[in-house]
Order: C-alpha cells, then sequence, then structure tokens
C-alpha cells in the first residue's frame, strides 16, 4: 500500500498525464488558417467550434461530479479518454464543418470535461496541504499541453499535413488515458472522503456569483488571446513563425500564472489576487492599444492571457478555502460555466470582428472594459475562509 505522499504523487502525476493531451484545446489558434484552408470555412465557423468544444467541456465537467458517485473513477476516465480519442479521430477524416464540430466541438471536449473534474477531484481527496499551489499546478496543465501542442503541431502540420497531426494526437491520448487509469488504480483514490462530515451541500451563493463573475470576465479576455493568439499576432503583422513561436511562449506564461495564481492565494487574500490579476491584463491591452505592432503583440497578449491565468489558479485555490474538499468538484464544475459562458461571448465577437475588419483592435478594447470591471468586483470578496 502506498503512503499518503506517495498517493499525492500519483494523483498529480495522473492529472499530469491525462490533462496535457487534452489541454492542447488551448492550441486551436495553430489549427486556424490549415483547417480553414481543408474544409472551406471562415475565422467565425472556426470559433463556433471552438465555443461548442467549451461547452461540451464545460457539460463533462458539471456532469463529471454526478458520474464519479456511481462510476469507479478507472472505468471512468477510460471511456472519457477514449471518446476524446475517437471525437479527434472524426476531426482528421472531417470533409466538412458537421463532422469537425461533431469530433472536436463536442466528443474531444466532452470526454476532456469529465477527465479533467475526476482527476482534479482525485487530486483534491489526497492532498493535505500547499492545496492552491496543487490546484494551481493542475490547472496550470491545460495551457502547458498547449504549449507543448502548439510547436509540435505547427512541425506536424508542415512535414505530415492536418489530417496525420491530428491523428497522432488521438493516439497520444489513448496512451495517456492508459497510464492515468493505472495511477488512479495504483494509489486506489476515492472520490470521497466519507469519513467527513456530510457538508458539502452549502453553496453559499453570494460568494459563488461573484467569484462566477470575477472568473468570467478574465476568461472572456484571456480565451480571446488563447484561442486566437497566432491570428491576432498575425493580424498586427507578425509572420507565420513568429506568430508560432509567440503562441507557445503565451501559452508559457499562462501556465506559469495559472501555478503562481495557485501560489499566491495560499499566501495573499483572494481580493488583493484576484484585482491585481484583472489589472495586469488591463495593462496589456492599454500597451497593445497605444502601440500597434507584432512586437508589442506577443507581450501584451501575454499580459491579457496572464491576468486570466492568475484568476484561474486563484480561483481553484479559493475554492479549496471557501468549501470542503468533498464540495471541489462540484463547485469547480459549475465555476467552469463561466470558463463556457466566456469562450462563447469575447472570442466570438472577436472572430465576428476580424472578419468584418481583418483587425483585432476593437477586441481588445473590449477585453481592456472587461477587465477593468473584473477589478472592482474581485475587492468585494473574501479575504480567506478555510473550509
Amino acid at each position: 500500500m502506498l503512503s499518503a505522499r506517495q498517493r499525492s504523487a500519483a494523483a498529480i502525476a495522473a492529472a499530469t498525464a491525462l490533462n496535457l493531451p487534452f489541454g492542447t484545446i488551448y492550441a486551436f489558434s495553430v489549427f486556424l488558417r490549415p483547417m480553414e484552408s481543408m474544409l472551406g470555412i471562415g475565422r467565425a465557423e472556426m470559433t463556433v467550434v471552438f465555443g461548442m468544444a467549451t461547452i461540451s467541456l464545460t457539460v463533462g465537467m458539471n456532469l463529471a461530479p454526478l458520474l464519479y458517485r456511481l462510476v469507479p473513477p478507472v472505468p471512468l476516465v477510460l471511456l472519457a479518454g477514449l471518446g476524446g480519442a475517437v471525437g479527434l479521430g472524426l476531426t482528421a477524416s472531417a470533409q466538412g464543418l458537421v463532422q469537425f464540430a461533431l469530433g472536436y466541438g463536442l466528443l474531444f471536449g466532452f470526454g476532456g470535461g469529465i477527465a479533467f473534474i475526476v482527476v482534479q477531484q482525485g487530486v483534491n481527496q489526497t492532498v493535505a496541504t500547499g492545496r492552491g499551489l496543487v490546484n494551481g499546478y493542475v490547472v496550470a496543465l491545460y495551457p502547458l499541453g498547449a504549449m507543448i501542442g502548439a510547436p509540435l503541431f505547427g512541425w506536424a502540420i508542415d512535414a505530415y499535413g492536418l489530417r496525420a497531426t491530428l491523428t497522432g494526437l488521438a493516439l497520444v491520448v489513448c496512451v495517456a488515458t492508459a497510464l492515468t487509469s493505472w495511477l488512479i488504480r495504483l494509489a486506489d483514490i476515492r472520490m470521497h472522503d466519507a469519513s467527513a462530515a456530510a457538508a458539502v451541500h452549502d453553496q453559499r451563493w453570494p460568494i459563488f456569483l461573484r467569484l462566477f463573475v470575477v472568473f468570467f470576465l478574465a476568461a472572456a479576455a484571456g480565451l480571446m488571446v488563447m484561442s486566437q493568439a497566432a491570428g491576432i499576432i498575425q493580424a498586427y503583422g507578425g509572420r507565420t513563425m513568429l506568430a508560432l513561436g509567440a503562441t507557445t511562449a503565451i501559452t508559457g506564461a499562462i501556465a506559469a500564472a495559472r501555478l503562481g495564481g495557485g501560489w499566491l492565494v495560499d499566501r495573499f487574500p483572494m481580493p488583493i489576487v484576484a484585482a491585481g490579476a484583472h489589472a495586469w491584463a488591463v495593462a496589456g491591452a492599454v500597451l497593445l492599444t497605444l502601440w500597434p505592432g507584432p512586437l508589442v503583440a506577443i507581450p501584451a497578449l501575454a499580459m491579457i492571457g496572464m491576468g486570466y491565468g492568475f484568476i484561474s489558479g486563484s480561483t481553484a485555490g479559493a475554492i479549496a478555502q471557501y468549501w470542503h474538499r468533498n464540495a471541489f468538484g462540484r463547485i469547480a464544475g459549475q465555476m467552469y460555466i463561466a470558463w463556457c459562458v466566456a469562450a462563447i461571448s469575447l472570442p466570438v465577437l472577436a472572430g465576428w470582428l476580424y472578419d468584418r475588419t481583418q483587425g483585432y483592435g476593437a477586441a481588445v478594447l473590449v477585453a481592456a472594459g472587461v477587465n477593468v470591471l473584473g477589478a472592482l468586483l474581485a475587492l468585494g470578496l473574501p479575504r480567506r475562509r478555510e473550509a
């Protein structure tokens, strides 16, 4: 039998193995031009599919707490992971928008959502200290997967084509699913602490709703960057290779910010961390508005994305502070509805504006406005309450 520390390490390793390949959803911007060319669709259709993927991801996240009370975690992870792989296979063979939307927009997102909450709940059931940092790490795995995936996808698309690249990603998801299932079985991870008091049904609506809106506003601006970073940099005059390299750097910065957000909320009050994150994003939008250009766009977009990253990591840590660990999966799944709504708000609007103006200036100004509002609302969050 593994020790408590070994079980925690196995849970974190399981989350790492599965979240990295599913996190390539954040490298979606690399697929924009190749997929548009292959299927003959526009930027607005691409952002709609990305929005569908985030909706199905969120639906999976909210179904996961119900499912892991009914189905053991190992078969549940297997079903979720293999479902995502099937979705990628359908995307690789797509001949039109409908099959692309079914495979990537529905199946890949749905499988990723279930898998994400299952492994994150497993981590919270095994880790006793530094939960802000650990939860920041878990949510950082999605942009980290995109950071790894973006340059690999760019190289593979040039060398082998888009269809072969997506097929390869499907195979990686299958291998990661098998490894994660083995780690969960090895650590004997349970999804619910039966020894805890029946708690866990106190929603604390005023706190939840304020945190929800603060997270939504950061995510709206951040997902615009994450879903269209390569396209935005190209619109500001950057070449393709610069855009791909910058996408990697930006997603890396967001991953680091998610980890940093979790670390910060272990040490400083959530209102200060969240308001500071939004203010950092505003500074990036102002920078790009005043000095438009490809070399300024890279750090400016990184700042907007990092604002979202800080909020994402600190929100996961704040959930661990405000609610009992048995409720973590349920509250986190509900909180990620904000992420879903954000993905079909400003990112879609930005795509629509681009199709009509061939630029992203107006979208950057909108992002600045939502981040200002987010900073003001963040100041009203509770300083701390241990669950």
